[in-house]
């Protein structure tokens, strides 16, 4: 570590399809010239960036700033918890495809004006959702953003082996109709809280902390970050063509006046299926099983 450094900055140059690593000389050349010191690590394969970040959590650096999209957020975040009282604020400059949590933050999308928020005093302490499942493979996971069960599960499967030139928000509406071609709604066992479980044939169930998803998407309109709820919108056995029907109105947030949509809000969810149930989580595929997701109000300090 530089003597000076006050911050660590982990690059993920496959984020945004390759464009990160473009970015990088001018965002480079910007902190430099706004006088930020900071040392800079770049990731070189899928979960990485828990590792660094995991790594800079028990360093004397006082932030550390994601450079990507969402599914690197994701990483650095599950590599900032797992360092029990780490005190690390976190700066975001997006370069990835989506850019949901930056929009549910305010954040600007563009790289340049990010760097410049990463001089600001302002902190909000973000709520994150805590995944966890059991089974041989158990586990836990952190998100910030949203997760999700059934058909955006399998749309954000399809979408990861689509050709690289779907890009950027484009590629998550082709990843959809794509999907949909074969797509069957599942039945969801779906429990809130200490509400009794219920059994509902769903094409999708996703629980949110931020209200975009998707690359834009306004999925959950009324979610917060920090209100220790998460909005959960429960998408009914609706119909392909239905659904194309009201595809549009997901990008203005009316969708939830839909007559097969619901939204609870919730702290503890559980979710499980006698089905293949395929978890998504901030845009990165989780794994597939029964799963229970929880809060930990104001976990993380977010540079706003």
């Amino acid at each position: 570590m530089t003597h000076q450094a006050v911050a660590k900055v982990i690059v993920n140059p496959a984020a945004g399809a390759g464009k990160s690593i473009k970015h990088w000389p001018q965002i480079k050349r910007q902190m430099d010239r706004l006088g930020i010191k900071y040392d800079v690590v770049f990731t070189e394969r899928v979960g990485h960036g828990i590792e660094l970040a995991r790594e800079t959590a028990a360093q004397h650096y006082r932030y550390i700033v994601a450079v990507g999209g969402d599914g690197t957020i994701n990483e650095v975040v599950n590599g900032l918890l797992s360092v029990p009282g780490q005190q690390l604020s976190l700066g975001v400059v997006n370069t990835g495809s989506g850019s949901d949590f930056v929009r549910s933050l305010g954040i600007p999308r563009n790289p340049d004006r990010a760097c410049h928020h990463l001089l600001s005093d302002k902190r909000l302490l973000v709520d994150v959702g805590v995944i966890e499942w059991g089974g041989i493979a158990a586990g836990r996971r952190y998100f910030v953003n949203a997760a999700g069960v059934g058909f955006d599960a399998e749309a954000v499967e399809t979408r990861r082996r689509l050709p690289g030139i779907f890009r950027g928000p484009v590629s998550y509406v082709v990843g959809m109709f794509k999907t949909l071609a074969s797509y069957r709604n599942k039945s969801i066992n779906l429990k809130l809280d200490d509400s009794a479980e219920i059994s509902r044939k769903a094409l999708s169930v996703i629980v949110a902390n931020g209200c975009y998803f998707g690359g834009g998407m306004k999925v959950a309109p009324g979610a917060e970050l920090a209100d220790q709820l998460f909005e959960v919108l429960t998408i009914g056995d609706i119909g392909k063509f239905e659904l194309i029907q009201a595809f549009p109105r997901v990008y203005k947030g009316t969708h939830i006046t839909h007559r097969k949509v619901r939204v609870d809000q919730a702290s503890m969810i559980s979710l499980s299926s006698d089905e293949r149930l395929l978890l998504q989580a901030d845009g990165e595929i989780i794994g597939e099983g029964a799963f229970r997701f929880s809060l930990l109000p104001g976990a993380l300090s977010v540079i706003v």
